[in-house]
């Protein structure tokens, strides 16, 4: 067997293993979630059934956490990506010690764990008599989601073209308007992908929301009780529906930037 036929076996074989290992678990979830038993597994089978759809459905307290994590997911958005994005175009503008400084206070957050993050957060807006709740939680989560959009946009400032940049100003246009009409047009990409990323990070969120949310639920602490008090295959049906959403979303995603790479790649023949 020559060289190169072996790598492409060894390569396939990896590939098969690494598939099965992320999508084998989710698989067994999700037809867990149609077995008619009362424990969350898919062996032994029992029947089909929709029934623990249904329950999900009836299930008040759920939509009520799901809710309110759409609603810090959002607030955690539109807070990370401002500041995240100033920062990186502060950092970027900056060098010597002043930028490994700037840029160490951003990242150190992203390496805290999240529980202590969520009792700082708690601890300091207790001095200032503000009370635990989902404002807390979306202030503790943007303390270091934020540095995931400052990366990302960071990244991309790299290949930003200074010069047009100072063109601009050599033909009298102001900084707001180089930063609307030329830097920030550039960066779309890399805050689209921050958004994402954010969003994300703050539905799956657990320890810096625990220690936050006041008497609220979130999707997290929803699933954590209810693990708690007796798992039961409704688990299942709600990860298998958010995994279903989450694969159509990034399909969708995927065919737009195809059809954005086609349309680009016909406007230039």
């Amino acid at each position: 067997m020559s060289q190169a036929r072996r790598s492409d076996w060894l390569f396939h074989a990896y590939m098969v293993v690494f598939l099965l290992y992320m999508l084998l678990p989710l698989i067994v979830m999700g037809g867990a979630a149609f077995n008619d038993s009362r424990f969350p597994s898919v062996y032994p089978w029992v029947g089909f059934t929709d029934r623990w759809f249904v329950d999900l459905w009836n299930d008040g307290r759920l939509w009520g956490a799901f809710r309110n994590t759409l609603f810090v997911a959002l607030a955690v958005v539109g807070l990370s990506i401002p500041i995240g994005t100033a920062a990186a175009i502060l950092i970027n503008s900056l060098s010597g010690a002043a930028r490994s400084v700037l840029y160490g206070l951003m990242v150190a957050p992203v390496l805290t764990p999240g529980a202590v993050i969520g009792i700082s957060t708690l601890l300091f807006w207790n001095k200032f008599s503000v009370p635990a709740g989902l404002h807390l939680s979306v202030l503790g989560q943007v303390s270091y989601i934020a540095a995931f959009v400052m990366l990302l946009v960071l990244a991309r400032l790299q290949s930003f073209d200074r010069q047009l940049e100072e063109a601009a100003l050599d033909l009298g246009a102001s900084h707001a308007q180089v930063l609307r009409r030329i830097l920030l047009p550039h960066l779309y990409p890399a805050i689209g992908a921050g958004a994402a990323i954010a969003f994300f990070q703050s539905i799956e969120n657990f320890n810096t929301t625990l220690f936050t949310r006041g008497t609220y639920d979130t999707l997290t602490v929803y699933v954590f009780s209810k693990v708690r008090s007796g798992i039961t295959p409704t688990i299942n049906a709600l990860a298998l529906i958010l995994i279903s959403v989450t694969l159509v979303c990034a399909i969708c995603y995927e065919i737009s930037r195809r059809r954005s790479e086609k349309r680009a790649a016909m406007a230039a023949e």
